[in-house]
């Protein structure tokens, strides 16, 4: 049975978790500071792909989370590195993205193209266009290997929930009847290369989110412990019935915070 105070490495989810749009949730500081505070390493880790990590930590330190470059792992990032190891410098790639992606891509020497690309590389636009899905298309259709940054179907704002990088990538599977290779949650390479940054082993290590079908499946994939907070995309209820549970639920960081620190004062006393 997972127990919180096993945990000595959290993996920790952005959207919906620290913040919803740009708004801060509840938490999110004390958070940061309780891990410190009990030297439990972390790693801020999103599937968000149209920021780089220098604009994350912009981001959050404006809502009182201050953390460095090196503690942000995104799905733009990791699917760089990803790249990086199936082909060399040079190599064309055609990216559906915004600007943080192509950066993260252009970064390791890739050169970005258009219908000649030997990789099509899909994230999260907000800028799509018909033209940008017709060269990726005609790209994969060509032979280019798809590659999807995260399957989010859709992202949570402060009052609304819009579009995300998974339906963007439905678009081009609709179109090419092939299906990408997925680097961000739930897939294990984002996870994967998340552990190995912090020298984790997953027994020791959680990951903390709201989305069922990515942190928590993804989670689960990675035999790591999951704890779910109700302030982003899913619910309770729907957890309830999902085909991997949740190891832990809570209403918001506060109260995982209080029954952490409750657990770890227990230990300690016996």
């Amino acid at each position: 049975m997972a127990k919180l105070a096993d945990i000595r490495n959290l993996l920790i989810d952005m959207d919906g978790v620290l913040y919803r749009g740009k708004t801060g949730l509840p938490g999110g500081p004390e958070l940061i500071s309780f891990l410190e505070e009990q030297g439990i390493k972390y790693l801020l880790v999103t599937n968000n792909s149209t920021l780089t990590p220098e604009q994350f930590v912009e981001r959050l330190d404006k809502m009182g989370i201050h953390v460095s470059e090196d503690l942000i792992m995104t799905s733009g990032v990791a699917t760089a590195s990803y790249l990086a190891t199936l082909a060399p410098p040079g190599t064309k790639v055609n990216v559906v993205g915004e600007e943080a992606l192509v950066s993260e891509i252009k970064k390791r020497g890739f050169i970005i193209a258009g219908r000649d690309a030997e990789y099509v590389v899909c994230g999260w636009d907000k800028t799509i266009t018909f033209e940008k899905l017709k060269i990726a298309t005609l790209a994969i259709r060509d032979g280019a290997t798809f590659i999807g940054t995260n399957p989010d179907k859709t992202y949570p704002l402060e009052k609304d929930i819009i579009p995300g990088a998974g339906s963007i990538l439905a678009a081009l599977i609709a179109a090419t009847d092939v299906q990408p290779i997925i680097v961000g949650k739930p897939e294990p390479i984002i996870l994967e290369q998340s552990m190995r940054v912090l020298g984790a082993k997953p027994e020791e290590t959680a990951i903390l989110g709201d989305r069922l079908e990515t942190d928590i499946l993804g989670g689960h994939r990675a035999g790591i412990t999951t704890i779910l907070v109700l302030t982003g995309i899913s619910s309770a209820e729907e957890a309830a019935h999902y085909e991997a549970p949740p190891d832990f639920i809570f209403e918001d960081l506060p109260a995982l915070i209080d029954a952490w620190a409750k657990e770890l004062a227990t230990e300690r006393t016996r």
